[in-house]
């Protein structure tokens, strides 16, 4: 028989460790055999102490329980019933006949592969029972030195965030009344759409907090518009930093010069997130910082990611799901780890959370290619860095209460075998990078992953009418691109936010805010020749057409950019312009289904993206609609 990848690699173990816990493997596995419908012996408990201790650290005993069919729940691992009862005699059959071999022969049967330590390796961390190691010396001295100095300084660094005259200073900027009231409404709203959903008003706190950071208060740098003529600069270099600039941590002062004026315009990368409260502008590693604290003001438990590949973020730890969500607020994104490798193409190798109580090493929720991102992580030896951030984590948690520690090493435990449970791609984690320019992008690698998904994506999202909208006969859509967000009049002013969520198509385009010009519309991604967004309606389900329509949008284009809208129904295309003005749609009369479409092209030159460009218009205009759709409904 065959073995398996995850008995493969737990017969690397030494004969006494494999045997103990291929002994435990196979209990776990005849308890469901023997008593398929006892739910007992279906879930296993992470905290359990025998699970924790005697499975949990030992390489691919957990990989078994995950082809066995066990999934990982919030605090257990569970065997579902939809799982194949076939599949886990086959994986039990397996480490059953390896055990057997090595009774009759009395050693181990499988050598260990030649060349470095497995995938699991790795995924030890402090606070859980390890099998003696010897600490290696890191390749080099000065390697280690460099990333010790990393360490240290990340974990002084958070504590900042601690202070709480700082929190009360941030907390003084967030409109934390009106975020919270917000969070309740959402939560109530999802709770009735869905009554087992488990999620807390400190949820939706956290991606309300993550909308406004990103929408409202902080803003992107590549290059400062010129402080004289208000024109475009270019980075030159950097220029010594001043006694102030240093005052609050800006060890790096960019000159971001003006050729028409002859101006050096001065861009000190401040580190104190104090002074971020105030400037509330730089790239991630402003935009991180400041937005750590502000989740901290919030009173949320929240921790700072260091990624060796350049790059930070923040984590927050939900309470009701019993596990840290990825945030990142330069592209307001919550719980979608796997859009730096998938997305953005990034080849990871050290990932860092930073918290107040704890340093840990969790590179491995951001990766589902384990062995790719072990073979990438040569800067200190692995039993280094895990001896290493044991020492940091024993000084930092001297002071802490039983309790506390108790919890720290629960939710870890919980982290571990999320760390090394199967993961795939969801959507929103394909894509490239939003923040920062083009140039700046494609410098680092960040555009997109190569491939990934294609460029075409069917939202598949179709407006058919609700109970009272069919009541009324009336169906009424407005989109503001400021605010981002769809109201539907007709529904009792139902909010939807997003602009790609209402969408039925959409081919190479993205919602682009200039934070310098204050200025936001929808355009094609840079490099691509075409894009196309469409709406789909359709009344057929609900035995109605179209008596009468009228539409409303509005687009620019400069140089030799086009904008092409039309509304298709069945063979029918008719075409419309976007000039901001209400047009009758009297092709649609009799209708039951149809799709308004816009394809964007043209432009000039390396920004030829922005020459063509839907419903622009300032961020200030929150009113204004920049897409309106009105139907009046008949029966059929």
């Amino acid at each position: 028989m065959g073995l398996s990848p995850a008995v493969s690699t737990l017969c690397e173990n030494p004969n006494d460790v494999f045997m103990d816990v291929a002994k435990l493997l196979l209990t776990y596995a005849d308890n469901i055999l023997r008593n398929p419908n006892e739910v007992k012996y279906r879930s296993i408990r992470i905290g359990n102490p025998t699970f924790s201790t005697k499975l949990l650290p030992i390489k691919g005993a957990v990989e078994c329980l995950f082809e066995m069919g066990f999934e990982e729940a919030e605090t257990h691992l569970v065997f579902p019933q939809t799982a194949s009862v076939e599949k886990l005699r086959l994986i039990r059959e397996t480490i059953a006949t390896e055990r057997d071999q090595r009774l009759r022969g009395g050693g181990q049967t499988v050598t260990q592969a030649q060349g470095g330590a497995s995938a699991s390796a790795p995924l030890s961390s402090p606070g859980t029972s390890q099998p003696a190691t010897p600490v290696q010396q890191p390749p080099s001295l000065e390697s280690s030195m460099s990333f010790l100095v990393t360490l240290q300084s990340n974990f002084q660094h958070v504590m900042v965030y601690e202070n709480p005259e700082l929190q009360h200073k941030a907390r003084s900027c967030i409109p934390h009344q009106q975020m919270s009231s917000t969070a309740q409404k959402k939560m109530e709203e999802t709770k009735e759409a869905d009554p087992d959903c488990k999620l807390a008003q400190e949820d939706f706190v956290v991606l309300e907090l993550l909308r406004w950071f990103k929408q409202d208060f902080f803003s992107w740098v590549d290059c400062l518009p010129c402080s004289r003529c208000g024109g475009k600069t270019h980075n030159s270099g950097s220029l010594s930093p001043s006694t102030e600039d240093l005052r609050w941590g800006a060890q790096r002062v960019e000159n971001h010069f003006c050729q028409t004026c002859q101006l050096s315009n001065r861009f000190p990368r401040y580190n104190n997130p104090e002074k971020l409260l105030e400037t509330r502008r730089g790239r991630c590693g402003e935009w991180a910082n400041c937005f750590t604290l502000c989740c901290r003001a919030m009173g949320l438990e929240a921790r700072y990611i260091w990624d060796s590949t350049d790059h930070v973020w923040t984590e927050v730890y939900s309470p009701s799901q019993r596990r840290w969500l990825h945030c990142d607020s330069c592209e307001n994104v919550c719980d979608k780890p796997l859009l730096y490798e998938m997305g953005w193409g990034k080849k990871l190798s050290y990932i860092l959370a930073f918290s107040k109580d704890q340093v840990v090493d969790v590179t491995w929720r951001y990766s589902c290619k384990h062995p790719e991102v072990l073979s990438r992580r040569t800067r200190v030896q692995e039993a280094w860095l895990l001896h290493t951030i044991n020492s940091l984590n024993t000084t930092r948690q001297q002071s802490l209460s039983p309790q506390r520690k108790k919890e720290l090493t629960e939710r870890l435990l919980v982290e571990l075998v999320e760390f090394i449970s199967p993961k795939k791609a969801k959507p929103g984690e394909l894509g490239g990078r939003n923040s920062g320019s083009l140039a700046w992008r494609l410098a680092r690698g960040e555009t997109k992953a190569p491939d990934s998904e294609s460029s075409t994506k069917s939202a598949g999202f179709v407006f058919t009418p609700t109970d009272k909208e069919r009541s009324d006969k009336l169906l009424h859509i407005r989109y503001n691109v400021s605010t981002d967000q769809y109201c539907r009049v007709s529904n009792d002013s139902e909010v939807i936010a997003g602009w790609e969520q209402c969408v039925w198509e959409r081919e190479t385009v993205f919602r682009k805010e200039e934070k310098d010009w204050q200025m936001v519309y929808l355009a094609r991604t840079e490099g691509s020749s075409v894009g196309k967004v469409s709406w789909r309606f359709d009344f057929s389900s609900v035995g109605m057409k179209v008596k009468s329509a009228t539409v409303m949008t509005t687009s620019q284009t400069f140089q030799s950019g086009t904008v092409c809208w039309k509304v298709q129904s069945g063979e029918t295309s008719t075409e419309f312009t976007g000039d901001g003005n209400i047009q009758s749609l009297s092709s649609l009369s009799g209708s039951s289904d149809f799709i308004i479409v816009a394809e964007l092209g043209g432009g000039d030159g390396d920004v030829a993206w922005q020459h063509a460009q839907l419903f622009r218009q300032n961020v200030n205009q929150k009113d204004e609609p920049s897409f309106q759709i009105q139907i009046e409904l008949d029966t059929v």
